[in-house]
């Protein structure tokens, strides 16, 4: 059983809350996670998990064990309980643990119901620092899903294709989307088509014979179901025309590759939209090392005009980091000066490339380095 990153916030937060929700996509490990942590389990999708729950909830909370609630969102009752049993003894922290994905019912629940009590931990499938060195072309090529070949090789494609089918065809109804299974599928497949450009919801709305509303309401659903980022522009005290359409990516990388019939890597050389493919992947990584670290960023891409660009950029509020991300092992000179002029128009102190490069570079402001010692550096 392979530890996780996220263990030791999960920890954090049960230390500071009586209670913490550990929200993210199916099959991303929370269970595995939450089980490594003891306490007594109650599965709100197994038949008769919500019975049990009821008929020994009275003595739960009078026990001094932690209560985990896995897919919570399938009983919305137990949130007003959980708010009782808090407010009864305020000053016991690390209660409960709620496992769910992100749908309308759950966040309401959490929003009307634990306001001030629960903590939020938002979790991704693997990344790069949780597995063995070498594995980083294995990550990027089949994603990060326990199941979905990271850890089992022949798992990937075929697993991705039936996780896609289940949530187009049961989850994202249950949580409201309001289209049929095959539009949604076709919504997918354009979005993998369109992963690292910017969204076009007028374009791909008149593909689907939609409006351009709709197909933003669509893409709320998928982004709350982890699937896809929207990434906004940065636009702030900028003198050059910029680009104001936010981009849009795969969060998985192999469910991206799955999507576009991508089976192997050499398959994947071969694609036009190779370098897309990778920025998407280095992006995710960085975000999802962020959250796992509990460190806190708004994330940009900055583009002007006349083209100068930055894949990345983070701004800490009273700091910002410009980040460039090439699929390349020897960066050239003129990437290098480019870069440093465009952080230069978004005031950033740091500029980083990220590539293939095996030996990192760095000076005062400038590091230039491979996504493992990207991520390392992140994580410390």
């Amino acid at each position: 059983m392979r530890p996780r990153i996220y263990t030791r916030r999960v920890r954090e937060t049960l230390r500071r809350f009586p209670a913490v929700a550990i929200l993210g996509p199916r099959q991303s490990g929370k269970t595995t996670l939450a089980k490594r942590l003891g306490g007594v389990y109650f599965d709100m999708e197994a038949a008769g998990g919500a019975a049990r729950l009821d008929a020994e909830w009275d003595a739960l909370t009078r026990g001094r064990k932690l209560v985990v609630i896995d897919e919570a969102q399938h009983a919305p009752m137990v949130f007003t309980r959980l708010r009782g049993a808090i407010d009864a003894d305020r000053k016991r922290n690390g209660r409960f643990l709620l496992l769910g994905s992100v749908s309308p019912a759950l966040m309401t629940n959490v929003a009307e119901s634990l306001a001030g009590r629960l903590g939020l931990v938002r979790m991704t499938p693997f990344i790069l620092p949780e597995l063995a060195a070498g594995r980083l072309d294995d990550l990027w090529l089949r994603g990060g899903y326990p199941d979905g070949g990271i850890l089992a090789p022949g798992m990937f494609p075929d697993w991705q294709a039936h996780y896609l089918d289940a949530l187009v065809s049961r989850d994202l109804p249950e949580w409201g989307l309001p289209t049929r299974p095959q539009q949604t599928m076709r919504l997918l497949a354009m979005l993998a088509a369109s992963h690292g450009q910017h969204l076009n919801a007028s374009q791909i709305g008149a593909s689907l014979a939609l409006d351009h509303k709709t197909v933003l309401r669509h893409c709320d659903f998928l982004e709350g179901a982890f699937l896809i980022r929207r990434l906004p522009p940065f636009s702030r005290k900028v003198r050059k025309r910029i680009v104001k359409t936010p981009r849009v990516f795969w969060r998985d990388s192999g469910l991206l590759h799955a999507m576009m019939n991508v089976a192997d890597l050499d398959q994947l050389y071969r694609q036009p939209w190779l370098g897309q493919s990778w920025e998407g992947f280095v992006i995710e990584q960085t975000l999802a090392a962020l959250a796992a670290a509990g460190k806190r960023a708004q994330a940009f891409f900055f583009r002007t005009s006349d083209d100068y660009e930055l894949d990345l950029l983070l701004d800490w509020g009273t700091d910002r980091w410009a980040i460039e991300v090439k699929l390349t092992s020897d960066p050239s000179t003129d990437t290098i000066g480019r870069l440093h002029r465009t952080a230069d128009m978004v005031d950033a102190s740091r500029r980083v490339l990220v590539c293939r490069i095996r030996r990192p570079i760095e000076n005062r402001n400038l590091l230039v380095t491979g996504l493992a010692g990207w991520l390392r550096r992140l994580l410390a």
